[in-house]
C-alpha cells in the first residue's frame, strides 16, 4: 500500500514539475493553433469568394480553398509542436513509414483520390452536367475527392467511386437529355404534311431545349408504314415527364390532321383446291 501511494505522489509531483515547466508554452500552443484555424477558416473563404468571382468552377474553387486551408492548418500545428518543445522530424519519419503500410492497404480508396484530383483538374464534367457512365444516367450535383454524386428524376442519389468514371468512356449531355422517338405513318400518307403537324406539336410543348431544335425526319421505310424520327432534348431533371408530355402532343395533332398511324399488317391468301398449286 505505501509503494502505491509512493508512486501515485511520484506521479503527481510529475504532472505538476510538467505543468508548472511548460504551463506557458502549452497555453501559448493552444492560442497559437486557435489563432491559426481562424485565420485558415478567413482565408479559405477568401480564396473561395475570389475563385468563384473569377468564374472557376465550383468544385475547382471548393477544392482550392480547402487545400490552401489545410496547408495553413498544417503549418501552424508544426509551430505549435515546436512552442511547446515536441521536435516534429520523428513525427515526419513515422507519418513517412506508416503511408507506406496505409497505401498498400487502401489502394481501392486512394484510387479513388487520385481519380479524383483528375476529375477535378481535367474537369471532364462539371455540377449541373448530365452522365452517362457505367450504364448509370444523372444529373451531377456533387464532385468529392473520393466519389462523384449523380441523381436522377426520381431524386435517387447515386454514387459513383470515381476510380469507375476515369479511363472509361463518358458521355457528357451538359443539362440535357436526348429522346429518340419515333411513329410510323401509313405509305399514302402526306409525309410532308405529317412532319409539319409533328414539327407544330413539339412547339407546344414546354420544357425542350431552346439551345438545342429538335430535328424530325423520315427515318426508315418498314413493312407497312413509314417511320418518322423524332429527336429531342429535354432537362434531365424532368426527362420522362417533357417526352411523355411530348408524346401525348404528337399523337393529338396526327389525329386532328387525320394522318393514319399505321400498325404492322399482313395480307392472307386462302386457295381453293383448284388454285392450289401441285
Amino acid at each position: 500500500m505505501e509503494n502505491e501511494i509512493k508512486q501515485a505522489e511520484a506521479i503527481y509531483q510529475l504532472v505538476i514539475e510538467f505543468f508548472v515547466t511548460y504551463s506557458f508554452q502549452i497555453l501559448g500552443a493552444i492560442i497559437i493553433l486557435l489563432i491559426g484555424v481562424f485565420i485558415a477558416n478567413k482565408i479559405s473563404n477568401v480564396v473561395l469568394k475570389l475563385c468563384e468571382r473569377k468564374d472557376l468552377d465550383i468544385t475547382l474553387s471548393r477544392f482550392i480553398a480547402s487545400t490552401s486551408k489545410i496547408f495553413i492548418i498544417v503549418m501552424v500545428a508544426i509551430i505549435a509542436l515546436g512552442k511547446v518543445g515536441i521536435s516534429v522530424t520523428p513525427f515526419v519519419a513515422a507519418i513517412g513509414a506508416l503511408s507506406l503500410g496505409a497505401g498498400l492497404a487502401m489502394q481501392g480508396l486512394l484510387s479513388n483520390y487520385g481519380a479524383g484530383l483528375n476529375i477535378i483538374i481535367a474537369r471532364p464534367f462539371v455540377v449541373g452536367d448530365t452522365i452517362h457512365i457505367q450504364g448509370v444516367v444523372g444529373l451531377v450535383t456533387e464532385v468529392h475527392l473520393a466519389y462523384t454524386l449523380l441523381v436522377d428524376e426520381d431524386n435517387v442519389k447515386i454514387t459513383i467511386p470515381n476510380k469507375h468514371i476515369v479511363g472509361e468512356i463518358l458521355h457528357n449531355s451538359q443539362a440535357d437529355t436526348l429522346a429518340q422517338e419515333s411513329v410510323g405513318i401509313a405509305y399514302d400518307s402526306d409525309v410532308d404534311k405529317a412532319i409539319e403537324v409533328i414539327k407544330a406539336a413539339l412547339n407546344e410543348v414546354d420544357g425542350l431545349s431552346k439551345e438545342r431544335p429538335f430535328l424530325v425526319g423520315i427515318d426508315s421505310f418498314s413493312d407497312s408504314s413509314i417511320s418518322i424520327g423524332i429527336r429531342f432534348w429535354a432537362p434531365t431533371n424532368n426527362y420522362f415527364e417533357t417526352r411523355y408530355k411530348a408524346n401525348a402532343e404528337v399523337f393529338k395533332a396526327l389525329n386532328k390532321a387525320k394522318i393514319v398511324i399505321a400498325f404492322p399488317q399482313q395480307e392472307v391468301r386462302i386457295l381453293n383446291k383448284k388454285e392450289s398449286v401441285i
